[in-house]
């Protein structure tokens, strides 16, 4: 699938990073596009939806799963 490429954004105001393939990372980027929204802007609206006990990364990759699957949208 391809290398873990750790990334960083600022959300609410201060740094925090994220982990993510290539593959996730470039539908991120997608789905961002077709929402007419910066990448950041999405990343902190997921970010803001998640259980507090599970990571930024995963809850990425499951977003991005979700649409994929159509329950997004």
């Amino acid at each position: 699938m391809g290398l873990v490429k750790k990334r960083s954004v600022t959300i609410r105001g201060h740094r925090t990073s994220y982990s993510l393939e290539e593959p996730f990372y470039d539908d991120l980027v997608a789905i961002a596009v077709t929402r007419d929204m910066p990448l950041a802007a999405l990343v902190a609206e997921i970010d803001a939806s998640r259980p507090r006990e599970s990571n930024l990364s995963s809850a990425l990759r499951l977003y991005v799963l979700d649409w994929a699957k159509g329950k997004r949208g």
